[in-house]
């Protein structure tokens, strides 16, 4: 008995339930240029929106604590002529204080839960950005960080894939 109990208590210590706080959150580059305005208007404009995004995460100094950062880049052009109407780039960073995630969880952790919690405010600087910047307010979709992952990884096999074959060749 004390033995299964031993054992129980072993299994729970590496049960223990995730942790994670934001620790902080910030602009850490921002740039917006309103195209638009420095050439003057023709009349009505219809807006064309490309969104870009990116992720990039590292480890901290101090213990349990990761930087991710969340790269958008915005371009919006008129659809009739091409024209560029203006171009949004922010990078914005969450500090995150992160326990009990196995390490084989910790990466896919770091980049879909963390900027899942940061896309929202990282959004309302995009829409408040625009709106300032003489445009309707740009309320960028959802965006699924679990698909955004799964991409990227399958580009990097495919990559490393024909890296390979290209030495063999």
């Amino acid at each position: 008995m004390a033995e299964e109990a031993t054992q129980n208590g072993e299994a729970a210590a590496q049960q223990a339930p995730v942790k994670m706080n934001i620790l902080a959150q910030f602009v850490r580059d921002l740039s917006f240029e309103n195209i638009l305005a420095q050439k003057g208007s023709n009349g009505e404009v219809q807006p064309d929106v490309q969104v870009q995004v990116n992720l990039d995460a590292k480890k901290r100094s101090a213990d349990n604590q990761y930087e991710v950062i969340l790269k958008l880049k915005v371009e919006s052009k008129s659809k009739g002529s091409d024209a560029m109407l203006f171009i949004l780039e922010m990078d914005y960073a969450g500090v995150f204080h992160i326990e009990n995630i196995p390490e084989e969880q910790l990466h896919p952790f770091l980049l879909i839960e963390c900027p899942r919690m940061i896309f929202p405010f990282a959004r309302r600087i995009v829409s408040d950005v625009t709106r300032d910047g003489g445009f309707p307010p740009l309320n960028l979709e959802m965006i699924d960080f679990v698909a955004l992952y799964r991409n990227e990884i399958a580009r990097r096999r495919q990559a490393a894939a024909s890296g390979e074959q290209k030495l063999d060749a």
